[in-house]
């Protein structure tokens, strides 16, 4: 693990991109998040001030070092302003297009010895390489929503990934006082492949009437010691999230990946989860108080 600290730029200011910025400024790295929007910064750095005060009524931080985390963070629409880190962590939608336009703009503008990573959680990472004029320097780094809390993270190695990229990617992960679990590029990586699989599943037992949502999610709980069940998970993921990553694991795997009717309709009604306030879940300040099929 390196001790040094790292100049990390988090390229899109949404939920993923907030949560990453909070991890990195509480363990001391210095942070610029970057978004086209500047509302969605606003909301952004107001978001991560809330979950520092957060880490602080749950005893993870005292108030200095809360204090000093926030003023490691930093906003900017301006991509040259992230042009000296060290670490860039690409976080926008999951659009293979958008991704690789992002990327590319950044690897403009970057030093030549920064590690360029993409937070995709199913994206192929080496056809995102592929575009990129340095692929050596580049890989998958997947967080886990919420990236403040959850202990693992994913180095997603593509076919060009060099080694001291592995390696940098790795310590910063350590850094972060996480967990690498390192994987090569397939469809749908480790986490993503197996998780959207016991979701999906879940969603067929109940699109059967096997069980209701809260039973469902309890025999997870209680069964297998999960410490939360696959539905109640998939609002927290975001039900459009899951869909995608269906879709594109369908497209590589086969059938057997189709999604469930039941998460095309909740999608199509906007109901995504936890960031709509309802999905499988009605969901109140970011807690889940009722399952939608108990109402």
């Amino acid at each position: 693990m390196t001790d040094d600290t790292e100049g990390v730029a988090v390229l899109g200011a949404g939920t993923m991109g907030r949560g990453i910025a909070h991890a990195a400024a509480v363990v001391g790295h210095d942070v610029t998040m970057r978004d086209v929007d500047e509302s969605v910064l606003d909301e952004a750095a107001a978001a991560v001030d809330g979950t520092i005060s957060g880490a602080i009524e749950r005893g993870k931080l005292d108030a200095d070092a809360a204090d000093a985390a926030r003023d490691r963070v930093r906003t900017t629409t301006d991509l040259g302003d992230c042009a000296d880190a060290t670490v860039v962590i690409e976080a926008v939608p999951e659009d293979l297009d958008l991704k690789t336009s992002v990327l590319g703009e950044a690897e403009a503008v970057l030093n030549g010895d920064a590690l360029l990573t993409s937070n995709t959680s199913s994206l192929p990472v080496t056809e995102l390489a592929a575009s990129l004029d340095e692929p050596g320097r580049f890989c998958g780094l997947h967080f886990f929503n919420p990236a403040y809390v959850m202990g693992l993270v994913e180095v997603v190695t593509a076919e060009q990934t060099a080694e001291g990229a592995r390696e940098h990617a790795v310590g910063f992960v350590e850094s972060l006082r996480k967990e690498a679990v390192v994987v090569r590029d397939a469809p749908g990586f480790a986490s993503s492949r197996l998780g959207v699989t016991l979701g999906a599943e879940a969603m067929r037992m109940l699109e059967t009437g096997a069980a209701k949502t809260a039973d469902i999610d309890a025999a997870m709980e209680l069964g297998y010691r999960h410490p939360m069940g696959p539905l109640q998970l998939s609002d927290v993921v975001g039900l459009d999230v899951r869909l995608d990553i269906l879709e594109h694991l369908r497209e590589d795997l086969g059938e057997r990946f189709r999604p469930p009717e039941v998460l095309r309709r909740k999608v199509r009604a906007g109901h995504l989860g936890r960031k709509s306030g309802r999905g499988f879940y009605v969901w109140e300040d970011d807690e889940a108080v009722r399952p939608v099929d108990g109402e």
